[in-house]
């Protein structure tokens, strides 16, 4: 792709953590201006401050990032839950809330959530990280079909094995025992690059990608839910 996003505003939030350095760098070299918003989500009115700070925006990146718990299912404690809902989850309707109806009055714009594949497959000890990240793109299909008919396209990232320094920090891939387990577990044999991930984003946010809505798209390096 080059310049798929000539003229496009986007505002990517959290970018600061997870997949936002590398969003904000490929979307800029995709000729987007890029608003790179740093600040949590976590009040209420935080989703709204942010969006509002942005302007007009075309496109909403909603990067949002939890270090994932490793909490057995019968230990997870009422703060835990909470925390990781409301660190995933909640920012989302308040998110579109401010970001769609400017862009269901243009009839144009799209929001691109960024996921994690946790959802699709059942991982041991990850119960209120993998339900959060589930009801992600839960509220994805069920909102992708409802502003559809506005021309305004709302599609999400499930992603695991990408390359991020919140998840797949240096010292984790480093690590002899992670290096047997992408082997074993990702038929890629490798993560996926966080250029790889950032320039399919892209491509969803560009009007190659108008077709598409309500869907969640798995990253894996080919590793698949089973």
């Amino acid at each position: 792709m080059q310049h798929a996003l000539q003229g496009k505003r986007v505002l990517v939030t959290q970018s600061n953590e997870f997949m936002g350095p590398v969003l904000c760098e490929v979307f800029e070299e995709q000729g987007a201006t890029v608003v790179a918003s740093a600040e949590p989500l976590w009040e209420p009115d935080a989703a709204d401050r942010v969006v509002r700070a942005a302007g007009a925006i075309d496109v909403l990146v909603a990067n949002l990032a939890f270090t994932a718990p490793t909490t057995p299912a019968t230990e997870v404690t009422e703060e835990e839950w909470r925390q990781v809902f409301g660190a995933l989850v909640d920012p989302l309707p308040r998110l579109v809330r401010a970001a769609a109806p400017a862009m269901i009055a243009r009839r144009a714009g799209k929001i691109l959530v960024i996921g994690s594949a946790s959802a699709l497959r059942g991982m041991k000890r990850t119960s209120s990280y993998s339900a959060a990240r589930g009801a992600q793109l839960a509220y994805v299909q069920a909102v992708g079909v409802e502003l559809a008919p506005h021309n305004v396209q709302v599609n999400a990232i499930a992603q695991n094995f990408v390359d991020n320094p919140t998840y797949f920090p240096p010292e984790v891939q480093a690590n002899p025992r992670f290096q047997e387990r992408l082997a074993r577990e990702v038929p890629l044999g490798r993560l996926v690059s966080a250029r790889e991930d950032a320039l399919f984003a892209a491509y969803l946010c560009s009007a190659a990608a108008d077709c598409f809505v309500g869907q969640a798209f798995p990253v894996c390096g080919g590793w698949v839910a089973r």
